[in-house]
């Protein structure tokens, strides 16, 4: 039998309701309605540079101890802050098994139990859920308890889960993926009922009730060992063909899910397919969801998703769908199933969205996705608490997003209904966010994994999030002269660019360097012996509110000096002109060959991108590709790909060596990235991007495809044609880059030294001077800007121009007033001149007429220097003395 969903009226009302109820009052709970500034969160980074992170338990003080996946078993000291290794599992870390989760005994005070759940090393495929004592900083392994084991495949891919969390009876949970090949579906639902097949088939793992997979256990572990089956789980115990132990089944990957300790209620984001088939709204039914589970059941998996939308049945053997199950009454007649055969009724998700653009959800965004359900918040739990949010979010869960990076607050009615959602912390960006909880103190924590999938990632990080009512906390900053060196290195250290957001504080600074304390603004300090040297800073107001920040100096490695030598002149190109260059190169440490720094040279249309290059220290071996290259970085591409780091996706580098060559590659790889798709590198499917421009993706295909060309070779000396340009592209520059990476010493990492000469088009618009004290007349209908008003003494600035064989500069300016000379100085208003220039007076107005080129000799002046551009007329008075549009500088 087949059903097919119609959305009713009501449930489209509720749709529209969603995008308009944040300030709406939560369950009547409070009298909040506005959401608190922005500026009255701080957010600080405990730790960093971590390897896979997945769960953490906040302990008393403080302490933050969590697992990587890997093994590792690290703790945060909050009266340290510093991050200590405690062990190391030896786990199976295949796949996406490892060391899964941690919890603290409700007891945690008197007993010092933890709980961990980790797949367990060696040639048994089990995941093991036992109790260890955590006492003095050590974890105890040789008072390891099992509490529970279940038998897993570890041949295909995926899902482990694998969260811990104990409800206020005492009760313990445990998800678990289906732990189902999820990757040969062929566009369907992993029910593969074939023989041989059976580790493709959902139906012996999910929606099977004799077996522990894709499902939320609850338990109550017992003081010596093993567990009790509390009373209320789904099936009673003793049900012949029904594990007890199960509280949710029909679940996919049940990766992150919370307790509601008032209602009781478990909210739980299970993470969705890639399919081809559609629901009856025409979506793709690759849909995430979070659930609310307020008594146990079956969440529909793998035979439906979403609002109970219904899944055909593929058979695999015939290549033939056909009808689903029904919901009300499902039935799982796979050969490979050894539970029940009539399962309970299937219940729908509270959220659920795809890939595309949600129309019931639209706030959740589109591309890939990974739902997670976090902690619900409660103002009465943290009545004193210093730290804890306002009231407006009393009541409201906090959901997040691993893939897209956002947090949202979800609110309630007073039925305990979906009423609506709103960003939470829009204002920052979260990379992965994998767990998060709050403190006793009010605080929120968060465990970011990072960018790369199976890596250990820089940006893999520990952070706490503080809200301050009232008094809001300093934002400390910590600006340095320098950050690596030989020893003994001198560093000067600044708090200038703390800030303050509650007028009239006064702020003092406290500096801690080597166990020393120092105060004041700036500081200096010798490290005197290698190392790496945390550096941490105390910003406090005056009225008891205090903002910390940390970095790190790096002692033991200079960084190298790489230096581009030309005679040619290094801010502007001309027609016909050229480059001449010599690379030289030298570091402390090492011995350095010219023939190992890389070169790169090429013409950026956009001049403006060009800093976006040099700020963020890439080596512009592509710079034909930049928009591509900042498309990819923009969207959620990075969760699954990076230029040539394995993870869940192909490198960048393995895409352009695959399609080297290919007639249409271009073509296919732009039709991918719209559309999505999957089956060229194994059944994982790739997330559609239907909202980017075909010329976008366009830019991002060739910018990979680059990846593979092979990067031109430059000499470390010779003659490089500036032949790229055109005379429409005034915004384009030539930007030539110079790079070496040493071999790191002393246990310094490696270190990089840079040189670039970025040459622009020798005309400059007026109105784009970096200092001056003119002003800027704008006419659309003429579609320009000039600098006009210009009286005796005003003046113009222009940094860093070079006028090596510069022989002349010439002015489009107009005859508006009493006239005078424009002086042109060097570094200062009362610099050295090099060039003076008469404008005679004259009486027009306005942007239309009365504009000409007129032209000034130049000194003949070597070097780059700040140019002061001068208007003089001192019989004047405060009259107007003309109107400049621009200027321009001639080499002959």
């Amino acid at each position: 039998m087949s059903f097919e969903f119609k959305a009713p009226a009501i449930l489209l009302l509720v749709a529209s309701v969603l995008m308009i109820a944040p300030s709406c009052k939560n369950n009547g709970k409070n009298e909040s309605t506005t959401a608190p500034d922005s500026t009255r969160y701080t957010r600080t980074v405990l730790a960093e540079g971590l390897d896979e992170p997945m769960q953490m338990v906040i302990l008393p003080g403080n302490d933050v101890l969590f697992v990587e996946r890997k093994g590792g078993v690290r703790l945060y000291k909050d009266a340290t802050k510093e991050l200590r290794a405690v062990a190391n599992f030896e786990v199976f870390s295949g796949i996406e098994d490892g060391l899964l989760g941690v919890v603290a005994d409700p007891d945690y005070e008197k007993n010092h139990w933890l709980y961990f759940y980790y797949a367990v090393a060696g040639e048994q495929a089990v995941s093991r859920l036992s109790r260890m004592e955590f006492r003095n900083d050590s974890l105890l392994r040789s008072t390891e308890t099992v509490i529970l084991e279940i038998p897993t495949q570890r041949i295909y891919c995926c899902h482990s889960a694998g969260y811990l969390k104990f409800d206020r009876a005492g009760n313990l949970y445990l998800s678990t993926g289906d732990n189902t090949n999820a990757e040969e579906t062929a566009g369907y639902t992993p029910v593969d009922e074939r023989p041989g097949r059976e580790l493709s088939d959902d139906q012996a793992t999910a929606s099977n009730t004799n077996d522990l997979r894709g499902k939320i256990l609850r338990i109550k572990p017992l003081p010596g060992g093993g567990y009790a089956i509390p009373e209320g789980n789904l099936f009673p115990k003793g049900t012949a063909g029904a594990r007890p132990e199960i509280y949710v089944m029909g679940a996919r990957n049940p990766y992150r899910y919370s307790i509601d300790d008032e209602t009781g209620y478990l909210y739980f984001g299970d993470v969705g397919p890639d399919t081809e088939m559609k629901a009856s709204d025409g979506e793709l039914m690759s849909f995430d969801e979070i659930n609310q589970v307020r008594e146990p059941g079956y969440y529909g998996w793998p035979y439906f998703l979403g609002n109970n939308q219904i899944f055909g049945k593929y058979d695999y053997a015939t290549g033939e769908l056909g009808p689903g199950k029904d919901p009300s009454k499902p039935m799982n007649e796979s050969p490979n199933n050894t539970g029940l055969k009539e399962l309970p009724p299937a219940k729908p998700a509270m959220i659920w969205y795809g890939k595309n653009n949600s129309t019931y959800f639209p706030q959740v965004g589109n591309g890939g996705a990974t739902a997670m359900a976090g902690p619900v918040y409660y103002s009465k739990h943290f009545k004193k608490a210093p730290y804890k949010l306002s009231d407006y979010y009393d009541g409201k869960l906090f959901i997040y997003e691993w893939i897209r990076g956002w947090v949202m607050a979800v609110s309630f009615d007073e039925s305990g209904n979906l009423k609506g959602m709103e960003p939470f912390l829009e204002h920052w960006n979260f990379d992965a966010p994998v767990d998060m909880q709050f403190a006793s103190d009010g605080a929120i924590y968060m465990l970011e994994y990072g960018t790369n999938w199976f890596s250990k990632n820089t940006n893999a990080r520990l952070v706490r999030i503080e809200y301050a009512e009232g008094n809001r906390r300093p934002v400390a900053s910590i600006e340095m002269d320098k950050q690596y060196g030989a020893a003994p290195l001198t560093v000067k250290l600044s708090a200038g660019g703390s800030i303050d957001h509650d007028e009239g504080d006064k702020l003092s600074f406290r500096w801690r360097v080597e166990g020393e304390n120092k105060q004041g603004e700036t500081v200096s300090h010798t490290f005197t012996k290698p190392g790496i040297y945390d550096v941490e800073l105390t910003v406090s107001d005056g009225e008891g509110g205090e903002g910390t920040t940390s970095n790190r100096i790096y002692v033991g490695n200079t960084p190298p000096e790489v230096h581009i030598h030309t005679s040619a002149n290094r801010s502007f190109y001309w027609d016909g002109s050229t480059l001449d260059y010599a690379v030289e190169a030298s570091d402390r440490e090492d011995s350095v060959s010219v023939a190992d720094v890389s070169l790169a040279f090429g013409y950026i249309p956009n001049g403006k991108d060009a800093a976006l290059v040099l700020s963020g220290g890439q080596d512009p071996s592509s710079l034909r590709y930049l928009k591509g290259q900042q498309l990819i970085a923009s969207l959620d591409c990075k969760s699954c790909h990076s230029i040539d780091k394995e993870s869940v996706g192909p490198t960048y580098q393995a895409v352009a060596a695959r399609y080297r060559g290919t007639p249409g590659a271009e073509g296919l790889l732009v039709n991918k990235i719209i559309d999505g798709g999957s089956g060229n590198w194994g059944e994982r499917a790739m997330s559609p991007h239907p909202e980017l421009a075909e010329e976008d993706a366009r830019e991002m295909v060739r910018y990979i495809l680059s990846l593979g060309a092979g990067q031109q070779q430059l000499a470390p000396q010779g003659v490089l044609r500036l032949d790229s340009h055109s005379g429409r592209d005034a915004d384009g520059v030539y930007l030539f880059s110079a790079r070496y990476t040493d071999h790191g010493a002393n246990g310094i990492p490696p270190l990089n030294g840079h040189d670039h000469i970025l040459l622009r088009n020798p005309l400059l618009q007026a109105e784009d001077f970096d200092a001056g004290n003119v002003r800027i007349a704008t006419v659309t209908t003429a579609f320009m800007s000039y600098v006009y008003g210009i009286q005796n003494g005003s003046y113009l600035s222009f940094r860093d121009i070079d006028l090596t064989h510069v022989r002349r500069i010439g002015y489009r300016a107009q005859a508006s007033g009493a006239g005078g000379t424009i002086e042109v100085h060097l570094d200062s208003i009362g610099g050295p001149v090099v060039s003076r220039l008469e404008i005679p007076a004259g009486n027009f107005s306005g942007a239309e007429n009365g504009w000409k080129e007129v032209m000034g000799s130049v000194d003949e002046t070597h070097d780059v220097h700040d140019l002061y551009v001068v208007f003089v007329n001192g019989d004047a008075g405060d009259k107007a003395l003309f109107s400049i549009d621009w200027l321009k500088f001639y080499n002959r």
